[in-house]
Order: C-alpha cells, then structure tokens, then sequence
C-alpha cells in the first residue's frame, strides 16, 4: 500500500543530487504500491526543444513517473539560463507565482497516488524576491525530505537546513544519504555521526552512481508506512 501521498524534496546545497534521490523515491514508492509521478515546479538551466524549453532533471522525473504526466505538469516555470531562480525568472521575463504550480500539482494529484515535489538548490533559496520554496510547502500541504549530500561539510550543512526546516514550522519527516564524493575520507564515520543529530528517519544511503540508475537506486530506499 502507498505509505505517502506527497512530498517535498530538498537539499542540503545545489549540486548534491536530489533529482536522482527524487527518481529513485518515484521508484522505491511504487515498489509500495501504487502509482507515483514526479514535479520540479521551478527549474533553471534548460534546453530548447522542438515542444519547448526543456529541463534534464525534470526530464528524469518525467521518465521516472508512473503514469508519465505532460512535462508543462511536472515543470510549470522552465527558464532557460542556468542560474537562481529569481535572476532566471528576470532574464526570461518571467514572474514566478503560486497559482500555475497548484494547478500543474492538483493535475498530477489527480493522475498518481503520490506526488514527489523537488526544490531548488537548498532549502533557503528563495524563488523570487517575495516568494520562498516553505511558502509552495505550505501552499501545497508538503512534508518534507532532505537530501544530504556526503561530502566535506555535511554534517553542518544538515544540521543547519534541518533546524531552518523546523523553525519554519514545517515538517522533517525523514532524510536520504547521497553518496556524491566517491573519495570522501570517512564517510561511514559521517554517516554515523548524520544519525545521531537528525530528527527523522533515515530512509537509505545512496551509492555514489557512475552511471545513473534511478530503478536501481530505489532499492536502497525505504520509506516508514
């Protein structure tokens, strides 16, 4: 049986993995039961297509998605230049607002019994000027997940977003290890020490992946009933 109907994926920093974390979910939640569909409401850095502008991580949510939703649901804002959000926005002309990503996300609510929302960059960039990622949890309804990517700097960096995640009155359901530095000195001692300071589950360790195997990835998650 479907243990969640939605979430709400971020990271420690950009760069640590959470589309590949978020694909392997998308296939660790349907090895529960069910069906399952990926979004990446904002994203930055994309490429034209002969359909539009096109995102490579909301593409991998798109292929990880069962059924495969329209790519406008799964990436309402696809902005061309590879930079924050809010100066991505700016150079397309774009305003970034609530309305278009809770009518994209109640589409795929309507498709799939779980919902797999990732953020951008870590959990304090912001979206626009007057518009933070907590406001689209909140608007949503989202509990959340951390990626943490280990590499040098993890355990602070964890400890930080999770004490931001619970300042903000949100809730920290459960955390994924990313293995992103395959020379990481001690990364077994980091991951142990991740355990003692989170306040949530860990719901599985991923391997570093050379090559990227998000069904096979799914295997080392597992998420609490």
């Amino acid at each position: 049986m479907m243990p969640v109907k939605r979430l709400f994926v971020t990271g420690t920093d950009t760069g640590i993995g959470k589309s590949v974390a978020s694909a392997a979910l998308l296939h660790a939640l349907r090895r529960e039961g069910g069906t399952a569909v990926g979004m990446k409401p904002v994203a930055s850095g994309c490429e034209p297509h002969a359909d539009g502008w096109r995102n490579e991580d909301a593409l991998l949510l798109q292929a990880a998605s069962v059924p495969r939703p329209e790519y406008a649901d799964v990436n309402p804002f696809a902005l061309p230049e590879p930079l924050a959000p809010e100066l991505a926005a700016a150079s397309a002309g774009v305003t970034l607002a609530l309305d278009p990503i809770r009518t994209a996300f109640a589409r795929l609510q309507a498709q799939a019994e779980c919902v797999v929302v990732e953020g951008v960059g870590g959990w304090s960039a912001p979206l626009s000027a007057t518009l933070d990622q907590v406001d689209l949890v909140r608007a949503l309804g989202l509990p959340v997940v951390l990626v943490v990517g280990l590499r040098l700097g993890c355990i602070n960096h964890a400890r930080l977003t999770q004490q931001a995640i619970e300042a903000s009155g949100t809730r920290l359901v459960g955390w994924i290890a990313n293995g992103i530095d395959p020379a990481m000195a001690c990364a077994d001692e980091n991951f142990a020490i991740l355990h003692r300071y989170m306040n949530a589950p860990c719901w599985g360790r991923l391997p570093h992946a050379a090559v990227l195997e998000p069904a096979l990835l799914g295997g080392f998650l597992r998420i609490p009933g």
